[in-house]
């Protein structure tokens, strides 16, 4: 199953907001803190973005006004086309001024995150992560246990978003396996399992600092990127 991704920074976005839709506008609108919607419009204009190189057409400001993203029922994005809904899947992360949208067919349970790979606390290792991959993290040499740590974070947002769910419930019902070390800039797979039998397949990716982890079902062969 084939999936795609797309990733923009701050510095890609336009500064005027002709690209927006009418509903999209009078959310903007409705964001009260300038850092809250810095990171709305750029996970707007990348998901967007994203999905007009899937669909193979140029991301043109006024063809984009005619695209809009907007929230489910769930929570998740859901793309619309002058108001019909648009046979795709798409995940939004943002994190520090960059955002990545992962984008596949209709149907398609996909989830994506984008993490800064930096240390975290013995408490966060507990609450956050399962008894076995306490013990993989406690093996890690010191190089590799700051990686792991938010791998492994990540890899749960990811399928946390795929299940449609967030954070809502207890990151410990997930535990992820994934290979002992990655190569840079090039994804290498991940699998994730819960206490209540579902299972996904994914993949991860790490280059300058950052880490991508993307994960859907049915399994999806290894990410290409858009552009």
């Amino acid at each position: 199953m084939e999936v795609y991704w797309l990733e923009q920074s701050e510095a890609d976005v336009p500064g005027t907001n002709e690209w927006l839709g009418a509903s999209e506008l009078r959310r903007i609108d409705a964001l009260r803190f300038p850092k809250r919607r810095m990171e709305w419009r750029l996970g707007r204009w990348t998901a967007k973005c994203a999905f007009a190189f899937f669909q193979g057409f140029p991301a043109h400001l006024q063809t984009l006004a005619n695209v809009e993203v907007r929230s489910a029922p769930s929570g998740s994005p859901a793309v619309f086309v002058l108001n019909q809904p648009a046979d795709v899947t798409i995940s939004i992360s943002h994190r520090s001024g960059r955002a990545i949208c992962a984008v596949a067919g209709a149907g398609v349970k996909l989830g994506c995150d984008l993490e800064v790979i930096e240390p975290h606390s013995q408490a966060f290792i507990e609450d956050y992560l399962t008894e076995e991959e306490q013990v993989r993290v406690a093996q890690a040499s010191a190089e590799d246990r700051t990686r792991l740590v938010t791998l492994l974070w990540s890899a749960k947002e990811s399928v946390l978003k795929a299940m449609q769910v967030g954070l809502r419930v207890d990151t410990r019902c997930l535990t992820v396996r994934t290979a002992e070390a990655g190569l840079v800039n090039r994804w290498t797979a991940l699998s994730a399992h819960s206490t209540e039998g579902d299972r996904f397949h994914g993949w991860w990716h790490q280059n300058n600092g950052w880490l991508q982890t993307l994960v859907a079902e049915p399994p999806p062969n290894r990410p290409t990127q858009l552009c």
